[in-house]
């Protein structure tokens, strides 16, 4: 049986980073009992200003972590947000992470990173399985079967994917899976392979790789076609990303 893993395309293409953060700044928060100090629940502030703590709670360790932006079309769909309760699952992985930022032994900044990125997946995995009440990428994911042509989508984005070969994938009639689509993503199966495929595009430019390259890349027969689609999404010729690329993104310093 295939299996279809909705987080590895993305990890793969979005560099998550997770840096140390000066308290009260950080998105990424494990807190804890205010009196016991026991690890209760981590939380991750998507975007706007962390909200304040709990009654009772404390934090025990704060950290910054990104994941592409709004580029990076699940994070564009995640809620604000997100909360998870540590549970025995999580418990001896929070243990190890809190260990490690009391004792600051050599090589514990990319330890903390390392273990923060596993808990942001944990996050992730719990707020997909939840699902969600509007449409996105979050509530696709959460459908079994509409995931797998989104996965699919994800893993070969150049290939000539028909609304049929998808609703193939996911084992629906192409009636069904159009209307399940819309409904549960909030736009056509087409439309969001073409805005995955300008996203990846976009990636390719600013690392300087070439137009016509890029456009085989994305089953687009001439670079006039990917122009023309790439205009479309982000206003400006794709030879205008290529020629002035964006700065490198500063890593933050680790602890």
């Amino acid at each position: 049986m295939i299996r279809y893993d909705r987080l590895s395309s993305l990890m793969a293409r979005f560099e998550m980073r997770v840096a140390d953060a000066a308290p009260g700044t950080g998105n990424l928060r494990i807190l804890g009992d205010a009196g016991t100090g026991a690890p209760t629940r981590m939380t991750l502030h998507v975007r706007g200003s962390p909200e304040p703590d709990g009654i009772g709670e404390t934090v025990l360790i704060e950290a910054q972590a990104s994941w592409g932006g709004d580029a990076n079309p699940l994070v564009a769909a995640l809620p604000t947000c997100m909360s998870l309760s540590i549970g025995d699952d999580t418990a001896p992985l929070i243990g190890l992470l809190l260990t490690e930022a009391r004792s600051a032994r050599c090589g514990s900044g990319v330890v903390l990173s390392r273990l923060a990125e596993v808990l942001v997946i944990r996050l992730l995995r719990a707020e997909i399985e939840r699902g969600a009440t509007g449409s996105g990428l979050v509530s696709g994911l959460a459908d079994p079967r509409l995931s797998r042509a989104i996965v699919v989508m994800h893993e070969a984005p150049g290939q000539p994917w028909s609304n049929g070969d998808l609703a193939a994938v996911a084992g629906m009639s192409l009636s069904r899976f159009t209307d399940a689509f819309r409904a549960r993503v909030g736009e056509t199966p087409q439309a969001y392979l073409r805005r995955w495929r300008m996203t990846l595009a976009r990636q390719d430019l600013d690392r300087g790789h070439r137009v016509q390259t890029v456009a085989r890349r994305y089953g687009y027969a001439s670079s006039e076609a990917l122009a023309r689609a790439f205009h479309r999404q982000h206003g400006i010729n794709p030879m205008a990303v290529r020629h002035n690329p964006p700065p490198a993104e500063p890593v933050a310093p680790q602890a």
